[in-house]
């Protein structure tokens, strides 16, 4: 079988001052990886070529790549399922992170955001007097949290931190998930504060789902930030503006079966909050000149609920009454 492969190359030592492509053409068996297609290009084509691997078992998570612009192991996808009638594989290191040399990342910035959550148990009290017994249900609950290898798949193609370079990034919450999950640890309310006040924290994920796709373990992270963000507001931490954002968006679709931009924004920022609301004045003219501020709608609301709204309000009633055990 014949592979294509379009690589993306950076060696600032050989005196590169921007990113180039090489293109190589090699035979491989069917059954071959993407990474046993690079590795054939650099042992028999371009000894040049820098890439990190180690175990080539999806275990240590070392050769995370992006491929066709999405991150991937390279020893868990097969070259064949990358191919696209024949196209070219484009193979690029992993995004969200500094490029030191063509497919090798600098992990200093990942590694950094998990000692930012403080990555041990944090017991408190009195030496206990045996062995902490921790109930199966609570181990099990846990145990696809631990399954991540810190490949930083999810740190590459995180929507947020392209933006935003302070968000504490999915591999880093999710791992926090697993010792405020824990009940050995005795500072979960602390670490749950410190994840809601901190700039990046759990509140700033936008919920794309990417993180979820890419996981090449299941450990789902948007799911664990959902999680710690359910438990940050179970312990009473709620003066946040992601909490008050989440129950202005119920109250508006539960009230008028859509969204209500125009009481959006001051109800989760505050209406108290005089300049953040006047720095967002630009962005709210731009969405009226769009049509996303519809003002009539605003000051005559229930005129403008969806026919079906009995329909949706009884959707709402029903989850609350199956999240508080009440069944029907």
């Amino acid at each position: 079988m014949q592979v294509h492969l379009k690589v993306k190359r950076y060696d600032p030592e050989a005196g590169d001052e921007a990113p180039r492509y090489s293109h190589y053409s090699i035979d491989v068996p069917e059954y071959a990886t993407v990474l046993d297609s690079l590795l054939q290009v650099r042992d028999y084509e371009d000894g040049t070529l820098a890439l990190r691997y180690s175990c080539r078992s999806s275990i240590c998570g070392s050769c995370a790549l992006r491929i066709n612009g999405r991150a991937y192991l390279a020893c868990k996808t097969k070259a064949l399922d990358m191919m696209r009638d024949g196209e070219e594989i484009v193979v690029e290191p992993m995004g969200n992170m500094p490029v030191i040399k063509d497919l090798v990342v600098d992990m200093a910035p990942f590694w950094s955001k998990v000692q930012q959550i403080g990555p041990w148990l944090q017991p408190t009290g009195p030496e206990p007097a045996r062995e902490f017994l921790v109930s199966h249900a609570a181990m099990m609950d846990l145990a696809k949290t631990m399954n991540c290898v810190w490949c930083g798949a999810c740190v590459s193609d995180c929507t947020v931190l392209e933006v935003d370079k302070s968000f504490i990034a999915p591999a880093a919450l999710a791992k926090a998930y697993r010792f405020v999950g824990d009940p050995r640890d005795g500072m979960s309310k602390e670490r749950l504060e410190e994840l809601s006040s901190v700039a990046g924290g759990i509140w700033d994920c936008t919920r794309c789902n990417i993180c979820v796709e890419v996981c090449p373990k299941d450990v789902r992270p948007m799911d664990r930030i959902m999680q710690l963000r359910e438990l940050a507001v179970e312990a009473g931490i709620t003066n946040h503006t992601g909490v008050r954002h989440g129950d202005a968006f119920a109250r508006s679709v539960r009230h008028l079966g859509r969204l209500d931009e125009v009481r959006l924004l001051p109800e989760s920022v505050g209406f108290w909050n005089v300049p953040r609301l006047l720095g967002e004045l630009p962005g709210a003219l731009r969405m009226l000149r769009a049509g996303k501020l519809p003002w009539s709608h605003a000051l005559l609301p229930w005129r403008h609920q969806i026919p079906s709204i009995r329909q949706v309000q009884r959707l709402f009633d029903s989850v609350r009454r199956e999240r508080k055990g009440v069944s029907r």
